[in-house]
């Protein structure tokens, strides 16, 4: 997959993660490799970046909790300013994609 497809979509990604649960760091990574099927490998350190430019935006909140092995780790949660931008970016990544696909097709004669 593209580097550069990945890294101006992260933000994204990372939005809808967090949409569907709160969770930390490790596990944001876990579940987005999963959704990700192979296509891309993402790195803790990859996220972290992003999740701390989501926070600034205001879009992602922390909160510290403790796990059940008693440390504590970071919970990221998505805010409703998060939820807002999560469907505008979702609406504007769908129509760029559409207009991707019907200049990349093939036109036969």
């Amino acid at each position: 997959m593209n580097k550069e497809l990945v890294g101006a979509s992260t933000g994204l990604l990372v939005l809808g993660i967090l949409a569907r649960s709160a969770s930390y760091g490790y596990e944001i990574v876990k579940r987005l490799n999963a959704e990700a099927e192979g296509l891309f490998l993402w790195q803790e350190g990859t996220l972290y970046p992003v999740l701390h430019k989501l926070e600034k935006a205001g879009l992602v909140r922390t909160q510290w909790q403790d796990a059940d092995t008693g440390r504590r780790r970071k919970y990221y949660y998505i805010t409703a300013e998060g939820r807002e931008a999560l469907t505008e970016r979702t609406e504007e990544w769908n129509a760029f994609n559409q207009m991707v696909l019907r200049l990349g097709e093939v036109r036969n004669g």
